[in-house]
């Protein structure tokens, strides 16, 4: 009778597809705060997500599911500003995307969409003409729930054919920060920022080769300065050779 309810709960309220939506920004960057804004307006359409001010959200598709994370890279901390949300964790999965893309340098604000398509990050045509094509992408399927206040489960099955090895990722993202900078470009102003990824964490790795569900629990380790009833948990499945990201879930805390 459990499993049944649960079954249907999810049924209810799962949309048809899961797009992530990656920002790669800085705070000293004078460039980043319009496309903090973009991904705050994106962030916008789902439930549960805290906007300030006058932005209009930015509809997804029919159907879709777009799960924002914001990751504020560290190597514009030595320019007369240091972001605090900063880490060289972010700065590395940017770098990694850009070999991915061939790129020859990366850059701020950057948007990597499903780990399959990079643009410029204030660039909301193209975010959305992106977000558009990777809805129609084969994807695992994915699921995460509260088991405890401190503990989830999650599962994953279904990876897409073609899948390599991937990675089964955790992030935590914050929503509702805001920072008045007093260095750097963005120096006098205050930034406001959505879906401020707070960690990623790998949980799990997932072989094609051995089909079926994998699933597992995990415990939840948030630091006092996060705000609880800000926060959401992002699950997320990406190939380890190709970067694209195969499937994710998300809940609230």
């Amino acid at each position: 009778m459990h499993r049944t309810l649960l079954f249907c709960l999810v049924a209810a309220v799962a949309p048809a597809q899961t797009v992530v939506v990656e920002l790669f920004t800085s705070e000293a960057c004078s460039s980043c705060p319009p496309a903090d804004q973009l991904l705050l307006r994106l962030g916008a359409a789902s439930p549960g997500t805290i906007v300030r001010g006058p932005q209009q959200p930015i509809p997804a598709p029919p159907g879709v599911e777009v799960i924002a994370l914001g990751e504020h890279v560290d190597y514009w901390d030595d320019l007369a500003w240091k972001d605090r949300f900063s880490s060289p964790l972010f700065s590395a999965r940017q770098q990694d995307y850009g070999k991915a893309f061939h790129l020859e340098s990366v850059y701020t604000p950057q948007i990597v969409v499903n780990g399959q398509r990079e643009m410029l990050g204030s660039d909301a045509r193209a975010v959305r003409d992106a977000i558009v094509k990777a809805a129609k992408e084969a994807h695992a399927e994915v699921s995460i729930s509260m088991s405890s206040p401190q503990t989830i489960s999650f599962s994953v099955s279904k990876l897409p054919p073609g899948s390599h090895e991937a990675d089964l990722l955790l992030g935590v993202t914050e929503d509702g920060l805001n920072t008045p900078v007093h260095g750097g470009e963005n120096n006098g102003h205050r930034l406001f920022h959505s879906a401020v990824v707070r960690s990623i964490t790998n949980v799990g790795r997932l072989d094609p080769r051995r089909p079926g569900e994998y699933s597992a629990m995990a415990q939840l380790n948030f630091r006092p300065d996060w705000i609880r009833a800000n926060l959401r948990l992002v699950l997320f499945v990406q190939d380890r050779t190709n970067r694209h990201i195969l499937g994710a879930a998300s809940v609230k805390p």
